[in-house]
């Protein structure tokens, strides 16, 4: 009877944890998600935010194998960024692989944009590359912190990073969260961007700081 009682308690846990995983749990709406997301609201480990959060994760690990791990054709790789992002790309869009994405669907892509190889969006808060802009290899776009307070470090702020037009991205750059790169600014390999780039300038760096204006 014991055991019998051990069995029914290991049978009733595995119940509840299966009904509590994003599998079996209404989710909210794409654009729920994403309008939630811009807002910059604090994101509550464990909500249903958070778990539209790691579903969507789970959807892009899915499309970044599939870029990833076989030749792909450079139609055959817009196509599947598209759905990624659920976005219509135009052939003017190029990615060399690796490409890594935490997201996927808060991710907002003009035309003419180049993404070289190794680069790795944490999308969840927002990223919007403008037209004809340049991003290096290995550069890191993250839109995420973690809370501060040690007992609840779960818990996220999303702030959105913007890049404007004719932006080039050096290698090994990382964009932390909520800066915007002007139109025509260019960011110096290995930089870290803390905060807003104007228009029309170079910065490198870390923390990037200006370096000249760019002559038009």
């Amino acid at each position: 009877m014991k055991y019998f009682s051990l069995i029914l308690l290991f049978a009733c846990l595995f119940i509840i944890t299966q009904e509590n995983t994003p599998e079996n749990t209404e989710l909210m709406s794409d654009e729920e998600f994403i309008k939630i997301m811009n807002s910059k609201e604090r994101v509550i480990a464990g909500s249903p935010v958070s778990l539209k959060m790691h579903y969507l994760a789970q959807r892009a690990m899915q499309f970044t194998a599939q870029i990833n791990n076989k030749y792909n054709t450079p139609q055959e790789i817009r196509k599947l960024m598209s759905e990624l992002i659920g976005q219509e790309l135009d052939e003017g869009f190029g990615l060399f692989p690796p490409f890594y994405s935490d997201c996927g669907r808060n991710i907002h892509i003009e035309k003419n944009v180049f993404i070289n190889s190794g680069c790795r969006f944490q999308d969840q808060g927002g990223v919007y590359i403008g037209e004809n802009s340049l991003i290096g290899h290995n550069v890191v776009v993250a839109t995420l912190n973690h809370e501060m307070d040690p007992y609840h470090r779960a818990d996220l702020h999303p702030k959105p990073i913007h890049i404007g037009k004719r932006v080039w991205i050096g290698s090994g750059s990382i964009l932390l969260p909520g800066v915007t790169i002007g139109d025509n600014s260019v960011v110096g390999a290995g930089s870290v961007v803390t905060k807003d780039v104007p228009p029309n300038v170079i910065v490198a760096g870390n923390p990037a700081k200006f370096i000249k204006n760019i002559d038009k």
